[in-house]
């Protein structure tokens, strides 16, 4: 199965399922030196993990994980960095109902159609539980940016159609949802709770900012950073849209108001509406990106769908599912933003 490994100079390729005995990845083309251990990645995987929010899953999976390779006394060797997660926590008979059903908006149908056969536990390869990967490869990605001043954040700016007047990433880490602001906590829990108790689902927009970033990141024409970031970010799973800056904002205004007036270097910028990149090259300011998330589909109520023979049928899904991917999906989207900086920040020093 191709399409398993993320990077070109920093590379993470990954493994497993969701009703396996282990999920994993290698981290390739990390420095020496780097500091590492198994408490840094830990952290990362920690705030992916289900609770704390009405929308969580009730899958209980301590996410662990092992490093096997690539450290020697707390850093990086510059050697294939290795790490395991086992699942602990399958109930794959949870799923047998779906043995012969396809499950409305999930990749049921899709990994039928290209592979022959699909794994019906959870999903498989494409479920979200792929994304623990990630994370932890984020977290060696997060380590080396460091060490160069860049930060990457994340943070929940809207769910279930309720925006957050305000934006503070620094302490969204610390409250309910990732979110945005105290303010709209309240808003969402309630929102949250309606949508479970009829059995429903909630998508909604996570912002992730990075700082620090040097002018000079991106190769056009074909390797735009924004471009990349775009691709990271839609590669996830419940990702439907990104935009970079402004964003499709900037389609309803004139060239007047969405021209960032340009400033001498470590003057903070009057406007970002280009998200920190020009001509797909990073100028320096904040890079703001954001996803809109769709709704889980796994939900709780009659769906129609057909069979594997193709005939039409209802479905209602259990099992232990989010009911929404939000707050779990923002360490995963700033994951992706981390891995992608890490790659293009090596690729421009070999160029040197």
């Amino acid at each position: 199965m191709s399409g398993n490994t993320f990077g070109r100079v920093f590379r993470l390729t990954t493994f497993g399922e969701s009703h396996g005995l282990a999920l994993g990845g290698v981290v390739d083309g990390c420095p020496a030196g780097i500091p590492l251990t198994e408490e840094m990645i830990q952290r990362e995987l920690d705030r992916r993990k289900p609770g704390g929010s009405p929308t969580s899953t009730t899958r209980k999976e301590p996410d662990a994980v092992r490093l096997l390779s690539g450290i020697f006394e707390g850093r990086t060797t510059g050697t294939p960095v290795g790490f395991m997660i086992e699942n602990t926590c399958q109930r794959s008979t949870d799923y047998d109902a779906l043995k012969h059903l396809f499950r409305p908006g999930h990749a049921d149908v899709t990994y039928q159609a290209k592979y022959g056969l699909r794994d019906h536990r959870g999903g498989g390869r494409s479920s979200g539980r792929e994304t623990a990967c990630r994370v932890a490869g984020g977290a060696v990605a997060q380590e080396l940016l460091a060490a160069s001043g860049i930060r990457v954040t994340a943070c929940c700016v809207e769910l279930g159609g309720i925006a957050a007047a305000d934006v503070d990433h620094d302490g969204a880490v610390d409250r309910p949802f990732f979110a945005a602001a105290d303010e709209v906590v309240p808003a969402w829990e309630g929102r949250a709770r309606e949508a479970v108790a009829v059995g429903d689902s909630l998508g909604g927009i996570v912002e992730v900012v990075a700082t620090g970033v040097p002018a000079g990141l991106g190769e056009p024409v074909f390797d735009k950073l924004d471009a990349r970031l775009a691709s990271a970010l839609m590669g996830v799973g419940a990702v439907k849209g990104v935009e970079i800056g402004a964003g499709f904002a900037a389609a309803r205004l004139t060239g007047s108001v969405n021209n960032d007036p340009l400033v001498p270097a470590g003057t903070a910028p009057v406007t970002n509406n280009a998200g920190g990149i020009l001509g797909g090259i990073s100028c320096g300011w904040p890079i703001v990106v954001r996803a809109a998330v769709k709704p889980i589909p796994s939900i709780a109520r009659p769906q129609s769908t057909i069979d594997t023979d193709g005939d039409p049928a209802t479905i209602t899904v259990g099992g232990r599912h989010d009911r929404s991917a939000i707050p779990r999906i923002v360490p995963v989207l700033k994951a992706m933003a981390l891995l992608t900086l890490a790659d293009f920040l090596l690729l421009q020093r070999r160029m040197g």
